[in-house]
């Protein structure tokens, strides 16, 4: 069993960590501002800027495969190199990849949906979640009809991220209520042009969701992705790709936070001597750092048995859930050091806190990854005690 990390492994963290702390983290006091005064917190174009430079450096397409020109660096790589990123706020992705799923395009598709969006030339949204949809997906109501060599689309998606900027969605719709999830769900590539609207939805974070309207959308059965009726399945793969990235940002957030934490411990001073000597205080910087190193441990297994080809989705949903958490906690705590001026939006604390507490509804909530882990356990899929 081995638990160090490889020389390239670390390299490309410190490669990682030194163009977070001179590229991103010198914009936060920029991003912070211009929220305060309503404006976009960073323009897109300074974010492309940022990825080109980051190309120079070697990190384009980290997870795309070598036959579209990505690095394919695997999910361990992945989860370090998302740990580093969670150390700032600065909402930024190297550019290259494409979700998952659209790898499903066939040849023609591909031209059109799957490479411009690798080559950063149009933008994509994943459209699963509805108004009565969100936890329980398997709950979707949006039809597809069929209409002669076209496909009619009427509903509404709701908290779709990129939602007000993509030029195009990835719809679960329904195609046959009969079958519902279990062969009648359809995932369609539609373009904006072809008549969806997106309506921004405010947040207390910055995250900007949109809802989606389809009114008689009209979509070509050509734009089918994957088989007709399998659209479920590949929705449930996009969801599982990612409910260990979450806890991987948390680690890194949650350890630039403790850091924070403890050097303002060292120089308040209360009745005479830094909080810092208070046990008070000490106990919130030791209790954070034992729930940081947990989650570390939690995400890379899970990030482990997905890059051995294991069914990662039960190790996933336990970083998920005590990730999540364990970030809500630590925040909490670093704010709780800061006192009033941890409130204020001088510091990005605050910005964080509102942040960190949508971690623990998207992707997954809390109450679900608890179903899904409790399930598994009572079903027999999961011995306790097996490796």
């Amino acid at each position: 069993m081995e638990f160090t990390l490889t020389e390239e492994q670390k390299m490309v963290q410190r490669t990682v960590r030194e163009f977070v702390t001179k590229e991103l983290m010198p914009l936060e006091q920029e991003v912070l501002r211009n929220e305060r005064e309503g404006r976009p917190g960073i323009p897109a174009e300074e974010i492309k800027n940022l990825q080109l430079k980051a190309k120079k450096l070697g990190f384009w397409g980290i997870n795309t495969p070598e036959e579209y020109g990505g690095a394919n660096l695997g999910p361990v790589m992945t989860a370090l190199i998302t740990m580093e990123l969670g150390r700032t706020f600065i909402p930024f992705r190297f550019g290259g990849s494409a979700d998952n799923i659209l790898y499903y395009c066939n040849e023609k598709q591909k031209k059109k949906y799957l490479l411009p969006v690798i080559n950063g030339e149009r933008k994509s949204c994943f459209a699963l979640t509805e108004p009565g949809a969100g936890s329980d997906a398997a709950n979707i109501r949006m039809s597809a009809v069929k209409d002669g060599s076209d496909w009619v689309l009427n509903g509404e998606k709701i908290f779709i991220t990129n939602g007000n900027e993509a030029d195009f969605a990835m719809v679960f719709a329904v195609t046959d209520k009969e079958k519902g999830v279990r062969g009648g769900v359809t995932c369609f590539l539609v373009d904006r042009e072809m008549g969806w609207r997106s309506e921004y939805i405010p947040t207390m974070g910055d995250w900007g969701p949109a809802s989606l309207i389809f009114e008689n959308v009209r979509v070509p059965e050509e734009n089918i992705l994957g088989e007709p009726g399998k659209g479920f399945e590949l929705g449930m793969k996009w969801i599982g790709q990612g409910r260990w990235m979450i806890p991987a940002r948390a680690v890194g957030t949650a350890e630039r936070l403790l850091q924070m934490g403890i050097d303002y411990a060292k120089t308040r001073v209360t009745f005479g001597k830094p909080i810092a000597e208070r046990q008070a205080i000490q106990w919130m910087i030791a209790d954070s750092a034992v729930e940081i190193e947990a989650t570390k441990w939690l995400v890379l297994r899970a990030a482990w048995m997905a890059e051995k080809g294991l069914d990662a989705r039960h190790q996933s949903s336990i970083a998920k859930l005590y990730g999540a958490n364990m970030a809500y906690r630590v925040v909490d705590r670093v704010l709780q050091i800061h006192g009033g001026m941890g409130y204020t939006k001088e510091l990005p604390i605050e910005r964080w806190y509102r942040e960190i507490r949508l971690w623990r509804i998207y992707e997954g909530t809390d109450e679900i990854q608890r179903y899904i882990i409790a399930r598994n356990l009572l079903k027999g899929h999961v011995k306790i005690g097996e490796w």
